[in-house]
Protein backbone atom coordinates (compact mmCIF):
# COMPACT_ATOMS: atom_id res chain seq x y z
CA UNK A 1 0.00 0.00 0.00
CA UNK A 2 1.27 3.73 -1.11
CA UNK A 3 1.15 6.93 1.23
CA UNK A 4 -1.34 9.42 0.79
CA UNK A 5 -0.51 11.89 -1.90
CA UNK A 6 1.34 14.81 -0.07
CA UNK A 7 -1.04 18.10 0.14
CA UNK A 8 -0.11 19.95 -3.08
CA UNK A 9 1.62 17.35 -5.34
CA UNK A 10 -1.34 15.97 -7.25
CA UNK A 11 -1.57 15.45 -10.78
CA UNK A 12 -3.04 18.51 -12.67
CA UNK A 13 -4.78 18.56 -15.54
CA UNK A 14 -7.14 21.23 -17.46
CA UNK A 15 -9.40 21.60 -20.97
CA UNK A 16 -8.46 23.68 -23.26
CA UNK A 17 -7.53 23.76 -26.67
CA UNK A 18 -6.84 23.03 -29.67
CA UNK A 19 -3.20 23.06 -28.44
CA UNK A 20 -2.09 21.15 -25.45
CA UNK A 21 0.92 21.09 -22.83
CA UNK A 22 2.51 18.26 -21.03
CA UNK A 23 4.08 19.14 -17.71
CA UNK A 24 6.69 16.67 -16.19
CA UNK A 25 8.17 17.06 -12.91
CA UNK A 26 11.73 16.41 -11.61
CA UNK A 27 13.12 13.23 -10.05
CA UNK A 28 12.33 12.79 -5.97
CA UNK A 29 9.76 15.71 -6.62
CA UNK A 30 6.41 16.26 -7.92
CA UNK A 31 4.17 18.84 -9.45
CA UNK A 32 4.22 21.38 -7.00
CA UNK A 33 7.47 22.70 -8.45
CA UNK A 34 5.36 22.58 -11.87
CA UNK A 35 1.98 23.72 -10.84
CA UNK A 36 2.61 27.69 -12.01
CA UNK A 37 3.83 26.46 -15.51
CA UNK A 38 0.88 24.02 -16.01
CA UNK A 39 -1.24 26.80 -14.68
CA UNK A 40 -0.12 29.81 -16.91
CA UNK A 41 -0.17 26.94 -20.31
CA UNK A 42 -4.04 26.77 -19.06
CA UNK A 43 -4.63 30.52 -18.60
CA UNK A 44 -3.32 30.92 -21.77
CA UNK A 45 -5.85 28.67 -23.14
CA UNK A 46 -3.73 25.18 -23.52
CA UNK A 47 -5.38 21.89 -22.52
CA UNK A 48 -2.57 20.86 -19.72
CA UNK A 49 -1.65 17.56 -18.43
CA UNK A 50 0.71 17.09 -15.52
CA UNK A 51 1.16 13.45 -13.97
CA UNK A 52 2.43 12.00 -10.96
CA UNK A 53 4.97 10.01 -11.84
CA UNK A 54 5.30 6.67 -10.16
CA UNK A 55 6.67 6.39 -6.62
CA UNK A 56 7.16 10.30 -6.19
CA UNK A 57 4.88 12.72 -4.33
CA UNK A 58 4.26 10.41 -1.39
CA UNK A 59 6.90 8.90 0.87
CA UNK A 60 9.95 7.91 -0.06
CA UNK A 61 9.46 4.22 0.33
CA UNK A 62 6.84 3.93 -2.51
CA UNK A 63 9.99 5.07 -4.80
CA UNK A 64 12.32 2.47 -3.65
CA UNK A 65 11.26 -0.25 -6.24
CA UNK A 66 10.91 2.33 -9.10
CA UNK A 67 12.95 2.78 -12.05
CA UNK A 68 13.16 5.12 -15.00
CA UNK A 69 11.22 2.71 -16.99
CA UNK A 70 8.25 3.42 -14.22
CA UNK A 71 8.48 7.30 -15.12
CA UNK A 72 8.95 7.22 -18.88
CA UNK A 73 6.00 4.90 -19.35
CA UNK A 74 3.69 7.44 -17.19
CA UNK A 75 4.81 9.88 -19.38
CA UNK A 76 4.70 8.44 -22.84
CA UNK A 77 0.98 7.32 -21.41
CA UNK A 78 0.40 11.22 -20.42
CA UNK A 79 1.26 12.16 -23.47
CA UNK A 80 -1.12 9.85 -25.26
CA UNK A 81 -3.95 11.09 -23.36
CA UNK A 82 -3.24 14.39 -23.90
CA UNK A 83 -2.43 13.74 -27.54
CA UNK A 84 -5.80 11.62 -27.37
CA UNK A 85 -7.78 14.43 -26.45
CA UNK A 86 -6.10 17.41 -27.68
CA UNK A 87 -7.19 18.25 -31.50
CA UNK A 88 -3.89 20.74 -32.14
CA UNK A 89 -0.39 20.51 -31.28
CA UNK A 90 1.38 19.55 -28.26
CA UNK A 91 4.53 21.18 -26.69
CA UNK A 92 6.08 19.19 -23.69
CA UNK A 93 7.90 20.75 -20.83
CA UNK A 94 10.10 19.49 -17.73
CA UNK A 95 11.84 20.45 -14.83
CA UNK A 96 15.70 18.38 -14.28
CA UNK A 97 14.64 14.99 -14.83
CA UNK A 98 11.37 15.94 -16.24
CA UNK A 99 13.84 17.87 -18.78
CA UNK A 100 15.30 14.05 -19.67
CA UNK A 101 11.84 12.83 -20.21
CA UNK A 102 10.98 15.76 -22.30
CA UNK A 103 13.72 15.15 -24.75
CA UNK A 104 13.47 11.41 -24.35
CA UNK A 105 9.27 11.59 -25.74
CA UNK A 106 10.57 14.29 -28.09
CA UNK A 107 13.23 12.05 -29.25
CA UNK A 108 10.46 9.12 -29.53
CA UNK A 109 7.74 11.67 -31.32
CA UNK A 110 8.73 13.99 -34.14
CA UNK A 111 5.13 15.29 -34.25
CA UNK A 112 5.72 16.97 -30.56
CA UNK A 113 5.54 21.20 -31.69
CA UNK A 114 8.39 22.07 -28.88
CA UNK A 115 10.05 21.18 -25.77
CA UNK A 116 10.75 23.47 -22.81
CA UNK A 117 13.31 22.20 -20.87
CA UNK A 118 14.02 23.66 -17.43
CA UNK A 119 18.28 22.69 -16.12
CA UNK A 120 17.73 19.30 -17.64
CA UNK A 121 19.90 16.87 -17.30
CA UNK A 122 21.17 14.72 -20.45
CA UNK A 123 24.05 13.08 -19.67
CA UNK A 124 24.97 10.58 -16.76
CA UNK A 125 27.39 13.16 -14.05
CA UNK A 126 30.28 11.97 -14.10
CA UNK A 127 31.40 9.68 -11.33
CA UNK A 128 27.99 8.96 -10.12
CA UNK A 129 27.67 5.45 -10.89
CA UNK A 130 30.86 5.16 -9.07
CA UNK A 131 29.69 6.47 -5.89
CA UNK A 132 26.46 5.09 -5.86
CA UNK A 133 27.50 1.27 -6.85
CA UNK A 134 29.35 0.81 -3.61
CA UNK A 135 26.87 2.33 -1.46
CA UNK A 136 24.52 -0.06 -2.74
CA UNK A 137 26.55 -2.82 -2.51
CA UNK A 138 26.98 -2.47 1.49
CA UNK A 139 23.50 -2.23 1.92
CA UNK A 140 22.23 1.83 1.86
CA UNK A 141 18.97 2.38 -0.30
CA UNK A 142 18.99 6.34 0.25
CA UNK A 143 21.43 9.19 0.43
CA UNK A 144 19.81 12.98 1.56
CA UNK A 145 17.76 14.57 -0.60
CA UNK A 146 18.18 16.67 -3.27
CA UNK A 147 15.41 18.77 -3.38
CA UNK A 148 14.16 22.62 -2.64
CA UNK A 149 17.69 23.91 -4.32
CA UNK A 150 16.30 27.36 -4.52
CA UNK A 151 17.59 30.81 -3.96
CA UNK A 152 14.69 32.43 -3.07
CA UNK A 153 14.42 32.80 0.53
CA UNK A 154 11.21 31.68 2.06
CA UNK A 155 10.37 29.12 -1.32
CA UNK A 156 10.20 25.76 -0.87
CA UNK A 157 9.97 22.20 -2.82
CA UNK A 158 7.91 19.25 -1.15
CA UNK A 159 10.41 17.23 -2.50
CA UNK A 160 11.61 14.06 -0.49
CA UNK A 161 14.29 14.71 2.20
CA UNK A 162 16.06 11.61 0.89
CA UNK A 163 17.12 9.92 -2.56
CA UNK A 164 16.70 6.62 -3.36
CA UNK A 165 19.93 4.76 -4.83
CA UNK A 166 18.39 2.18 -7.53
CA UNK A 167 15.86 4.78 -9.06
CA UNK A 168 18.66 7.13 -9.06
CA UNK A 169 20.94 4.26 -11.27
CA UNK A 170 18.29 4.09 -13.57
CA UNK A 171 17.70 7.09 -13.95
CA UNK A 172 21.89 7.81 -14.23
CA UNK A 173 21.82 4.90 -17.39
CA UNK A 174 18.89 6.92 -18.90
CA UNK A 175 20.33 10.01 -19.28
CA UNK A 176 22.97 8.18 -21.32
CA UNK A 177 20.11 6.83 -23.71
CA UNK A 178 18.91 10.31 -24.00
CA UNK A 179 22.27 11.50 -24.42
CA UNK A 180 22.93 9.38 -27.43
CA UNK A 181 19.48 10.16 -28.74
CA UNK A 182 19.86 14.27 -28.44
CA UNK A 183 20.64 14.23 -32.23
CA UNK A 184 17.13 12.94 -33.31
CA UNK A 185 15.10 15.71 -31.39
CA UNK A 186 14.22 18.22 -34.31
CA UNK A 187 11.58 20.13 -32.54
CA UNK A 188 12.12 23.36 -31.58
CA UNK A 189 13.21 23.56 -28.17
CA UNK A 190 13.33 26.31 -25.36
CA UNK A 191 15.73 25.98 -22.81
CA UNK A 192 16.23 27.87 -19.54
CA UNK A 193 19.72 27.64 -17.46
CA UNK A 194 20.47 27.96 -14.07
CA UNK A 195 23.78 30.55 -14.35
CA UNK A 196 23.89 28.19 -10.30
CA UNK A 197 22.97 24.68 -10.31
CA UNK A 198 23.45 22.67 -7.17
CA UNK A 199 21.72 19.97 -8.43
CA UNK A 200 22.61 19.28 -12.36
CA UNK A 201 25.34 20.73 -13.98
CA UNK A 202 25.05 23.75 -16.44
CA UNK A 203 26.84 21.90 -18.71
CA UNK A 204 24.10 19.85 -19.63
CA UNK A 205 21.80 22.14 -21.07
CA UNK A 206 25.53 23.73 -23.18
CA UNK A 207 25.30 19.75 -24.25
CA UNK A 208 21.52 19.83 -25.21
CA UNK A 209 22.02 23.02 -26.96
CA UNK A 210 25.05 21.79 -28.93
CA UNK A 211 22.91 18.14 -30.24
CA UNK A 212 19.97 18.76 -30.83
CA UNK A 213 18.50 19.17 -34.55
CA UNK A 214 16.25 21.46 -34.15
CA UNK A 215 16.11 25.76 -33.17
CA UNK A 216 17.15 26.25 -29.77
CA UNK A 217 15.94 29.24 -27.75
CA UNK A 218 18.14 30.32 -24.28
CA UNK A 219 16.89 31.91 -21.57
CA UNK A 220 19.38 32.84 -18.83
CA UNK A 221 17.92 32.24 -15.30
CA UNK A 222 20.62 34.68 -13.94
CA UNK A 223 18.74 34.72 -10.27
CA UNK A 224 17.73 31.38 -9.72
CA UNK A 225 18.48 27.66 -8.50
CA UNK A 226 18.10 24.10 -9.29
CA UNK A 227 14.02 24.28 -8.76
CA UNK A 228 13.86 27.34 -10.97
CA UNK A 229 10.11 27.04 -11.29
CA UNK A 230 9.41 27.71 -7.71
CA UNK A 231 12.91 30.65 -7.30
CA UNK A 232 12.82 34.12 -9.06
CA UNK A 233 12.76 33.45 -12.23
CA UNK A 234 9.42 32.18 -11.93
CA UNK A 235 7.58 34.44 -13.62
CA UNK A 236 10.22 34.80 -16.40
CA UNK A 237 9.92 30.83 -17.21
CA UNK A 238 6.13 30.94 -17.20
CA UNK A 239 6.32 34.01 -19.72
CA UNK A 240 9.21 32.54 -21.80
CA UNK A 241 7.39 29.35 -21.93
CA UNK A 242 3.56 30.71 -22.82
CA UNK A 243 4.63 32.23 -25.50
CA UNK A 244 6.98 29.82 -27.12
CA UNK A 245 4.08 27.39 -27.02
CA UNK A 246 1.86 29.71 -28.95
CA UNK A 247 4.82 30.71 -31.37
CA UNK A 248 5.05 26.63 -31.98
CA UNK A 249 1.58 25.75 -32.17
CA UNK A 250 0.34 28.97 -33.81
Amino acid sequence: MTAPVLPGAEPWSAGGGPHAALVLHGFTGNPQSMRGLAEAFAAAGFAVEMPLLPGHGTDVADMLDTTWADYSSAAEDAYQRLAGRAAGKVVVAGLSMGGTLTVWLASRHPEVAGIVCVNPLVTPPAGMREAVEPMLADGAETIAGIGSDIAMEGAAESAYSETPLRPLLSLIDAAGEVEEALGSVSCPVLLCTSAQDHVVDPANSDLLAERVAGPVTRVALERSFHVATLDHDKDLIEREAVAFAKRVTG
